[in-house]
């Protein structure tokens, strides 16, 4: 889909504004090398989308796996938050995906959008982990671990795993579940249907999220904001600028690329793999 571009116009237009905050991309707090969402840089984002008196709506442009709970949590909070202050209205817009803790984001909408193609849902917690203890066996590695506190250590990868690991971490996906589910249901209302069980995972695509009440219409950002706000709507996004690679590299400064950074760009590019592994884990799992 071809991104739209916002004219610099609409920065000095006295008529009606419609603020735009994209979300794109894995949710997590992030390393250098990746393209994760996080509440950090996008909270003074966020604040400045509900700032002037001419908001009349903010559009959320969504398009998210998932990921981490906490940050979709910080990131929805806020939105919803500010929405209830200033008594302004959030539209929620989803493209490729909308699943996980990426519906998450889109419950902090009073309205929910999607497009034909769109996936949508997935209302539940996952923990992926991988274990190593053959391979570290075969290499002649021992892995030692000594704690204070018999619950410190927690499904440790290089050790068999443990029923009371096992258990414990069932006990921390069912607590977070639990809260997911009462945000989906303290957002969509009346709008869910109480015969259908929304929250085992399941996604939906398209009309059919509608037909089920997880999203409200079939329906693209820039026609309904036109036709709900007058065509002389100014449209201005508000998104966080991506760092550029050299940023990356150098942690985010704008020094020269010297020895240091180098070799601490070389040595991170075996993280930028695992963060990119990850992250397309993320959205192969809806098909993506």
């Amino acid at each position: 889909m071809k991104k739209s571009k916002w004219n610099p116009i609409n920065w000095f237009k006295r008529g009606p504004q419609v603020s735009v905050i994209r979300l794109y991309g894995a949710i997590g707090t992030g390393g250098r090398f990746s393209q994760t969402i996080s509440h950090a840089p996008l909270e003074k984002s966020i604040d400045a989308a509900f700032a002037s008196k001419r908001v009349k709506a903010v559009a959320l442009i969504i398009n998210s796996p998932g990921g981490s709970p906490s940050q979709s949590g910080l990131i929805a909070r806020q939105i919803r938050r500010l929405a209830d202050e200033k008594e302004i209205p959030v539209l929620a817009f989803c493209e490729d995906i909308a699943a996980s803790g990426g519906y998450l984001l889109a419950c902090a909408a009073d309205e929910i959008f999607v497009d034909e193609y769109t996936v949508i849902g997935s209302i539940g917690v996952i923990s992926a982990s991988f274990g190593a203890v053959d391979a570290i066996e075969k290499i002649g590695v021992k892995r030692r671990v000594h704690t204070a506190g018999n619950s410190k250590s927690l499904m440790d990868p290089f050790l068999e795993e443990k029923p009371e690991d096992a258990a414990r971490l069932d006990t921390i996906l069912q607590a977070i579940h639990e809260r997911f589910i009462a945000w989906v249901k303290g957002s969509r209302r009346d709008r869910l249907d109480e015969k259908i069980d929304y929250f085992q995972g399941d996604v939906w695509v398209g009309q059919k999220a509608v037909d089920v009440g997880i999203a409200d219409a079939v329906g693209h950002a820039v026609p309904i904001l036109k036709d709900r706000f007058g065509e002389e709507t100014a449209i201005r996004e508000f998104s966080p600028k991506k760092p550029g690679l050299l940023s990356k590299l150098t942690g985010g400064t704008n020094a020269a690329l010297t020895f240091e950074a180098a070799e601490s760009a070389g040595a991170g590019a075996a993280t930028a793999a695992l963060e990119a592994v990850e992250e397309r884990a993320l959205w192969a799992r809806y098909g993506k």
